[in-house]
């Protein structure tokens, strides 16, 4: 007889997911390769390939290149701390008795942050930090007079600042589409064949 982990009662598996839970599991990269993993295969997961392909995305290496010491410490951490706390907050299903983990409906809710947030994205917030950071030290510079800077023009340093952050979100609008888009084909090839 397989044994599952209870889920607790406060949390039942067709209620909506609180922001703090859905933050609480995104922010772990492991448990984003577990729901990446999870979409990318229809019926439930045995632990130790689910432990493999996580272990192959952490050490950026292919599944036949993972160490039975690196499987090991993530299939460890999978199923004492990451898959039994997804469980009981109803994101997956997962019998610690046969090893085998499956989706659910919060499963398929999870996977729109995952699309909207890729795993190996580039850190575009901290780009657009640093681009307001500089450009505010270029604007207090200017500000204050100080000379190299005060050789180019006002004007031509705001234009400079402009087509810098007119660029960059250029290509990041164009990097998020063809995400957006490489998925939606993927999905809709799929669906025809």
């Amino acid at each position: 007889m397989s044994k599952q982990i209870e889920r607790s009662d406060s949390t039942d598996s067709d209620d909506d997911l609180s922001k703090g839970e859905i933050f609480d599991v995104l922010q772990n990269e492991r448990r984003r390769y577990v729901l990446q993993y999870l979409r990318e295969h229809d019926g439930p997961v045995q632990l130790g390939d689910l432990a493999s392909h996580v272990a192959a995305q952490e050490y950026d290496c292919p599944n036949t290149d993972v160490t039975s010491t690196q499987r090991k410490r993530v299939y460890t951490t999978l199923q004492q701390s990451h898959l039994p706390r997804m469980h009981e907050t109803g994101i997956i299903d997962y019998d610690s008795e046969s090893g085998t983990i499956s989706r659910t409906a919060q499963t398929e809710d999870l996977t729109v942050y995952l699309e909207i947030v890729p795993g190996s994205e580039f850190p575009w917030r901290e780009y657009y930090l640093s681009l307001g950071a500089v450009s505010l030290a270029i604007v207090t510079i200017l500000w204050v007079g100080v000379y190299p800077f005060t050789v180019i023009p006002p004007l031509v340093w705001a234009t400079l600042i402009a087509v810098v952050l007119s660029i960059s979100a250029g290509y990041h609008t164009y990097v998020g589409r063809e995400i957006t888009l490489t998925e939606y084909v993927a999905q809709e090839s799929e669906s025809h064949d």
